[in-house]
């Protein structure tokens, strides 16, 4: 029971990582926001995860564990019903702010709790029943948020966590056992606070650059300034705090976990900015109903749990860099498939490319995790796992930030490069122009516009493509390691 009870807690967080995504067309028009601005309901969720989830080692020491985890629950189910309610786009980021804030907790604490209650030669079970978990989320929340807005509206999409989360928090109050608090844990609240601060201007210029014209605008050079002497703090007071810092420099002395977060941070970047371009293009410019989009974008989670399956078997004859070189270049593959996109496509045309990727990144997963936190010691284990984390949620919100910046300004430049070619002088716009009917121009002017998108997808895309093949030479800083299976399923599922 304790394990069905944490396993929905992290169900409902990790399904809410991409269950919103197909419904982002419908919240644009409820909510009154342009594509930049609708990105805010994915964006602030990541950001404030990132920022929250190193906390969780102090909160559970201060709070317990049980408490820490019903307080989490809890405070997610109702931040989702405040979404579910939201009736503008303030309203609804600050509510995904909260929902970031409690969920960030939910995973590093099911994964800790599920090894503290098996015996040490069913932990390995119990990671691998933890890492499905994990993956169903991600898998259902696409079709499960089409079928949702589909069938009643996007407001759904967040209310469907309110009855999983009471059902998981009755569960974790009745059946988890109380283990008594560490009071005298201390935190390091300046290093925290530089960081977050570092974080949160950084993604808050990110996400209004586009509308307020980069660095011409105050706000926006104010936030830069702030993003980078609050990391200059942080850097400085890590180097010089010792044992106390927030941030355990040591960490960066080991090369592969270094090289580790490196690539975990593309990964997030890559996999998060492809799951949030792809139901906007298929609604807007393809006409897809929202159902078949979620539909025709699940698939990539189940390719990636059927190459977590294999990659965790084939780590024990294949050496890991193999396996992470593999996983890679079949990323990239699908990247430059989905760079031949057309506004025809049919739903094979999209998922096929999607299962590829979601092959190919699962492959990645695995040995990158055991190659990362293999060389480590124990003692740096719980807080490189807690920076690995970090890394990839900062690079998936940095990730969908920049490429929705590059969709809306690639279009308008795009527009602007077709649209010179609308003269009389052209011969098969003449007899259009001639005519003069205000139809044909409309027709004509949908038509650019929609040519004009698309090439700013495709070129989302190739970007993701040469960031993937950019990153492979850090493969040769990675030194091999000899890691025993159970360190590897435990490092894996870290």
């Amino acid at each position: 029971m304790i394990t069905v009870s944490i396993m929905l807690a992290t169900l409902i967080q990790t399904l809410d990582s991409t269950i919103a995504n197909v419904a982002l067309p419908h919240m644009q028009g409820t909510l009154s926001a342009s594509q930049d601005e609708i990105t805010w309901v994915l964006t602030s969720y990541i950001v404030a995860a990132a920022i929250a989830t190193p906390l969780t080692g102090w909160l559970s020491d201060r709070l317990s564990v049980k408490r820490l985890l019903a307080f989490a629950i809890g405070g997610f189910t109702v931040a989702s019903a405040l979404c579910g309610l939201s009736e503008t786009l303030t309203q609804i980021v600050a509510s995904r702010l909260l929902q970031g804030i409690f969920g960030a907790s939910l995973v590093p604490l099911s994964q800790s709790i599920l090894l503290d209650i098996n015996p040490r030669e069913k932990q390995g079970q119990a990671m691998a029943v933890w890492g499905m978990g994990v993956m169903v989320g991600p898998i259902l929340g696409p079709t499960l948020g089409g079928w949702l807005t589909d069938s009643y509206n996007w407001r759904w999409v967040f209310f469907i966590n309110v009855p999983i989360g009471a059902f998981a928090l009755f569960g974790v109050l009745t059946f988890l056992p109380s283990r008594p608090a560490k009071h005298d844990a201390k935190f390091d609240a300046f290093g925290f606070a530089t960081l977050s601060l570092a974080i949160g201007a950084l993604q808050a210029m990110l996400d209004r650059g586009e509308q307020l014209d980069w660095f011409g605008s105050l706000e926006i050079r104010i936030e830069a300034l702030l993003s980078v002497l609050a990391f200059a703090f942080f850097l400085v007071h890590t180097a010089t705090a010792g044992a106390k810092s927030f941030f355990r420099y040591e960490l960066l002395k080991d090369r592969n976990f270094a090289t580790g977060t490196c690539f975990i941070f593309v990964i997030g970047a890559v996999m998060y900015a492809t799951r949030a371009l792809l139901p906007p293009m298929l609604q807007n410019l393809m006409n897809y109903p929202v159902a078949t989009t979620g539909l025709v974008t699940a698939p990539s989670g189940a390719g990636t749990m059927v190459a977590m399956l294999f990659a965790g078997r084939l780590l024990k004859r294949v050496d890991a860099r193999v396996l992470l070189l593999a996983g890679f270049l079949i990323s990239a593959f699908a990247l430059w498939q989905m760079m031949q996109y057309t506004i025809v496509l049919s739903a094979s045309d999209i998922v096929w490319p999607g299962v590829i990727q979601g092959f190919g990144l699962g492959l990645v997963f695995v040995p990158l995790s055991a190659l990362t936190f293999s060389t480590l010691t124990p003692g740096l284990r719980a807080d490189g796992t807690a920076t690995y984390s970090l890394a990839r949620n900062i690079g998936s919100s940095i990730g969908i930030s920049i490429v929705q910046t590059l969709v809306t300004r690639n279009t308008q430049i795009a527009h602007a490069g077709l649209a010179a070619n609308v003269t009389v002088f052209n011969p098969a716009i003449r007899p259009m122009l001639q005519d003069g009917a205000s139809l044909n121009m409309a027709v004509l002017d949908q038509a650019i516009n929609q040519q004009a998108s698309m090439i700013a997808y495709l070129n989302d895309f190739k970007l993701m493509f040469v960031a993937t093949l950019l990153v492979l030479p850090l493969i040769l800083l990675i030194r091999p390691a000899k890691v025993v299976p159970g360190a590897i399923a435990h490092a894996a599922m870290d």
